[in-house]
């Protein structure tokens, strides 16, 4: 299982179910999503293992 977060800047933190945010993502004001997710992409999934975590920004940018 896997809990996420989000901040108000729209990103996205994934992690393992009990694990702690890393040093490196804790600058900001995380949330936790109410549910627990139980599937994930295989990309998400291989980064939490290799990284312990992953991070997505959720954010639209403008095309000039």
């Amino acid at each position: 299982m896997f809990d996420v977060y989000r901040n108000g800047k729209r990103d996205l933190l994934v992690l393992s179910a009990g694990s702690k945010i890393p040093g490196a993502c804790s600058t900001n004001r995380w949330r936790k999503s109410r549910k627990r997710i139980l599937k994930v992409s295989e990309e998400i999934r291989s980064t939490v293992q290799r990284q312990g975590y992953y991070v997505r920004s959720l954010r639209v940018t403008k095309k000039e």
